[in-house]
């Protein structure tokens, strides 16, 4: 069985929340952000979707 990669912190030390508490720099949640560090491989799994898809939504998007 192959060991699970470890998945990067998206931070990119540009931290300003909006206003639905979600940062601009790495779209985390302030919730999300606070438990990184302790979250499981599949929970930082289930995060990185979540910021995938508010960057995609995000008005700075661009492809």
């Amino acid at each position: 069985m192959k060991s699970k990669q470890k998945i990067k912190s998206p931070c990119v030390n540009m931290c300003n929340l909006d206003e639905n508490d979600v940062c601009l720099g790495c779209y985390r949640s302030a919730k999300e952000i606070t438990i990184w560090g302790r979250s499981s491989h599949d929970e930082k799994r289930e995060i990185m979707a979540k910021v995938r898809e508010r960057e995609k939504n995000s008005p700075f998007y661009s492809e």
